[in-house]
């Protein structure tokens, strides 16, 4: 490890919400810090959030934000679900919904989805929610079956992205465990809209600052937007951002002197789409600064959670729920102190009073026989 990658990471844990007290007020707050916040799957994103509000914090706390609009969820940045705070939703995708669209262009070739037949889809999908009726995606294509639209697995989906990117359909309330989608204007009527350079400024400027010390490519990765857009948002951000050199590359922040390091160790139980995981490309590096990733043998492409110790990653975990008891079962990249295995159990702890249940740990270190 060296001084400064360490220095970087304890700063940038900070910016995320991970490393030190950060006074957020609710979920809308959270999501609004970052801009958009992935949410691939609903369920671990929910603790993504709780997880920078702190104890106290529900699961069903977090449906009944969902199920108001306080947080919406939506396909923006890149082709792939994110919460949204509802007052940033329209300028968002006012200004990532064309990259999205040609990131999505072979899909759409590929499910033989024209834009006539897109625009027809759309039309009909906004006309069905209209009114508050929310309807589920299997409703939806039923509704476009009876129009003559084959719209099944793959082909529904991008019928539904291509709804979301125009601006028609978002999140409806949770029907259960069924999602649903609802009229954007009915879910975000006075969500504004930015003249296309002031929303540069402001995407580029929130990311830097939630998620610095970053770098341009980790920007371009995140948000889909051109280097040159990303030079052009540079520019105007002007003083609200700073950025320092290290070892050939340039980082990107908010001004202000790096923060005491929180107490450690400390121990978060991250869903392996936190923001803190998938927000940079780049700089990746800098959550694995020892190398206990790469040396990890049978490590799966992406884990269904990432242990993270302080800064670093540390080890993998995944979750089953039952009525009772949340099981948590954490695989180690390397041997665990007494303090370290301490804070591992408050951490499960955290994650069994979100869930309203207890939480049971086992764990092994990676390569070692149950």
């Amino acid at each position: 490890m060296t001084l400064d990658g360490l220095a970087l990471a304890h700063r940038r844990a900070r910016s995320v919400g991970l490393g030190g007290a950060r006074p957020f007020s609710g979920a809308a707050e959270v999501v609004g810090w970052f801009g958009a916040l992935q949410s691939q799957d609903y369920q671990p994103a929910k603790w993504a959030v709780a997880q920078r509000l702190g104890p106290g914090v529900t699961d069903a706390d977090l449906d009944r934000a969902f199920d108001d609009g306080v947080i919406l969820r939506t396909h923006v940045l890149r082709p792939t679900w994110h919460f949204v705070a509802r007052a940033d939703l329209r300028w968002l995708l006012e200004l990532t919904a064309p990259r999205v669209h040609a990131l999505n262009a072979y899909a759409y070739r590929r499910g033989e989805l024209d834009s006539a037949l897109l625009c027809r889809t759309t039309d009909l999908i906004a006309d069905a929610v209209a009114g508050g009726n929310h309807l589920t995606r299997t409703e939806i294509a039923t509704l476009l079956a009876r129009h003559g639209v084959i719209a099944e697995g793959f082909r529904l989906g991008y019928i539904l992205i291509h709804a979301e990117l125009e601006r028609v359909i978002c999140s409806g309330v949770l029907r259960g465990k069924q999602h649903t989608y609802a009229l954007f204007e009915e879910r975000a009527p006075q969500a504004a809209s930015l003249e296309r350079e002031a929303a540069l400024a402001e995407l580029v400027r929130r990311f830097f600052t939630s998620h610095g010390p970053a770098t341009a490519k980790d920007l371009a990765w995140w948000s889909s937007l051109t280097r040159a857009d990303i030079a052009t948002g540079l520019s105007l951000a002007g003083q609200a951002l700073e950025s320092t050199d290290v070892d050939g590359v340039t980082y990107w922040s908010a001004p202000g002197d790096d923060p005491a390091p929180a107490p450690s160790p400390s121990v978060r139980l991250l869903q392996a789409y936190d923001e803190y995981i998938v927000g940079y490309r780049q700089s990746k590096h800098l959550l694995d600064l020892g190398g206990l990733t790469a040396a990890a043998p049978d490590r799966p492409a992406l884990p269904n959670g990432v242990i993270l110790v302080d800064t670093q990653v540390a080890g993998r975990w995944k979750r089953t729920v039952r009525a009772d008891a949340v099981k948590l079962e954490a695989v180690l990249y390397r041997p665990f102190g007494a303090a370290e295995s301490a804070a591992l159990q408050a951490a499960a702890d955290e994650l069994g009073m979100f869930l309203g249940v207890r939480a049971v740990v086992s764990a092994k270190l990676l390569g070692a026989h149950s």
